[in-house]
């Protein structure tokens, strides 16, 4: 890390690895959205910085939850490894073209996309216990899926999860449940290679990472637990608001940038 750069305290980076333990484990998502705002605005760290810090705090993080959701069986492993080889490729490929396509139109769309996805949790409520239909098609599918997501996530910095988790509900007809866990699984391999390549780079501040990771895996699995006693209906309420939150976050970036 950059001498330049204060550290930041003890407490605030364990404030933030809870509020994204606990996010990550209810809907299956890495948490980024939480921790590099707070990294950056709250902390003042360096936007990058702060992007290759969270990236190491979620490894563990969803190790972890992968892990409770697995011990519950919530986990459909061939979905997450689907998943993960078109995501890995498709990150490749959106780092690639971040310095060749224009962004603005792109998050638009995505902006879009999360509209429609908020508007429809209210209404596509998932069964618990129905799963995933396998086959040569639904496998193509979910490693296109993976790999649209991981050049999204090249292009416009999105975590996974608010993409994969309503994928696999609404058009793969998995439970609520299935689709966290599978999510959070599917971002290990990603995780860690971004992580290594941060390093690589001198990105990551490691003791932000180590406090932030370590009070996330913490609280993860109160996140999983909480995600089983919801109901699933008011868990699509709640996954609605959090996605109406970074839908928020990206018009105001957005709004701003058009300002100036």
């Amino acid at each position: 890390m950059s001498p330049q750069v204060s550290r930041p305290g003890v407490v605030p980076l364990l404030l933030i690895g809870v509020a994204g333990g606990v996010l990550s484990g209810l809907f299956g998502i890495g948490g980024g959205t939480i921790i590099v705002p707070a990294l950056a605005l709250w902390l003042g760290l360096p936007q990058k910085l702060a992007a290759g810090t969270s990236v190491a705090a979620i490894l563990p993080t969803a190790v972890v939850g992968a892990t409770t959701y697995a011990v519950q069986g919530h986990v459909d492993w061939i979905a997450a490894i689907c998943l993960a080889i078109g995501m890995i490729a498709g990150a490749q490929l959106g780092s690639l073209l971040l310095a060749k396509l224009p962004v603005g139109p792109i998050q638009w769309g995505f902006m879009v996309f999360l509209a429609v996805v908020i508007v429809s949790l209210w209404f596509v409520v998932p069964q618990r216990g129905d799963e995933i239909a396998m086959g040569p098609l639904p496998v193509a599918l979910l490693v296109a899926t993976g790999f649209v997501t991981g050049v999204l996530s090249g292009l416009l910095g999105v975590g996974g999860g608010v993409v994969v988790v309503p994928v696999l509900m609404f058009f793969f007809g998995a439970d609520d449940l299935v689709a966290k866990g599978t999510s959070l699984l599917m971002m290990i391999p990603g995780s860690l290679s971004g992580t290594l390549g941060n390093l690589r780079r001198d990105n990551v501040d490691l003791r932000a990472a180590a406090l932030v990771g370590l009070a996330a895996c913490v609280c993860v699995p109160l996140g999983s637990l909480l995600a089983q006693w919801v109901d699933p209906f008011w868990g699509n309420v709640a996954f609605s608001l959090y996605l109406a939150f970074i839908l928020g976050q990206m018009l105001v970036r957005k709004l701003r940038g058009r300002a100036r």
